[in-house]
């Protein structure tokens, strides 16, 4: 079978690509991107994929049996419509299967919950779509925390406004790992599953972020408007908004879900002491 992979030069479409190509060769997995240019060095054939070019995306799913959708980085009212076209091309060049990276997190009242519904949109456009499809809905990334290390030594801990509530964190190679599962095995036919990891409150993070870095790093809880007016000053109102609402999601345990990783995977997700054990053998 021929597989393709949406937005393959972007961090989770690479994973994605790579864990995929491990399962059916290189040779059976396509990526499409916007700019094919910045895909060149996955190891596999680049087609265009620009979410906005519906008649291209038809052209670059020609021969192609499933396909993974992942989700749009645009505004919510837009991000539907460019996902819509990339149902309909799969849908006219003869795809059979649509996987889909959607997301958790609140879907009302918060600053997120624009994006989430816009997920949820899509989710409903693809179970109407009359072809196998399979929806996940991932965790939020820890790989930020990781990358932000640095910021949090000169601040001298940990702060948002998530407080006591637990989130279901993952990684890109865990949730390529079930991806690749999803999109090559029938049984995940007609499934929606969250996927993530244990869920750990920002104390448990501090915690785990000392044991692999060495630090002595502490969790300070904010208010929501506290962390929002803070984000908005580092980042511009759009994304500083955003990710308020994540935290902000977090906080009213809208990202503490029951997790099903293990059946979309065949396997448990790598645990967080597993994980930061590792993260700290290589510094």
């Amino acid at each position: 079978m021929k597989i393709a992979v949406t937005a393959a030069s972007g961090q989770l479409g690479s994973e994605i690509v790579a864990a995929t190509a491990a399962l059916v060769t290189s040779k059976n997995v396509i990526g499409l991107a916007r700019t094919p240019a910045n895909a060149k060095d996955l190891g596999i054939e680049i087609r265009p994929g620009d979410y906005n070019d519906r008649r291209t995306l038809e052209k670059s799913l020609q021969s192609v049996d499933a396909l993974l959708l992942v989700s749009g980085m645009d505004s919510p009212e837009k991000r539907i419509e460019q996902h819509r076209n990339v149902i309909h091309a799969a849908q006219d060049a003869g795809v059979s299967k649509i996987v889909y990276t959607s997301v958790q997190g609140a879907e009302e009242d918060t600053a997120f919950s624009p994006i989430i519904q816009s997920n949820r949109q899509t989710e409903e456009d693809i179970r109407n779509s009359g072809l196998d499809w399979v929806i996940g809905r991932d965790g939020i990334y820890i790989e930020p925390d990781i990358d932000y290390i640095e910021t949090y030594k000169k601040a001298g801990g940990i702060f948002n406004c998530a407080g006591d509530g637990k989130c279901g964190y993952t990684t890109r190679p865990e949730l390529a790992y079930a991806y690749a599962r999803m999109l090559t095995q029938d049984k995940h036919n007609g499934q929606t599953y969250n996927l993530h990891g244990e869920a750990i409150t920002q104390y448990q993070l501090a915690d785990y972020l000392n044991s692999a870095f060495g630090t002595d790093l502490s969790y300070t809880p904010m208010t929501v408007e506290a962390y929002r007016k803070e984000r908005v000053a580092e980042l511009g109102e759009f994304l500083g908004t955003i990710i308020s609402g994540i935290y902000q999601g977090i906080r009213e345990g809208k990202a503490d879900n029951p997790s099903h990783f293990y059946a979309a995977a065949g396997r448990e997700h790598e645990s967080w002491q597993r994980y930061f054990a590792r993260i700290g053998s290589h510094l």
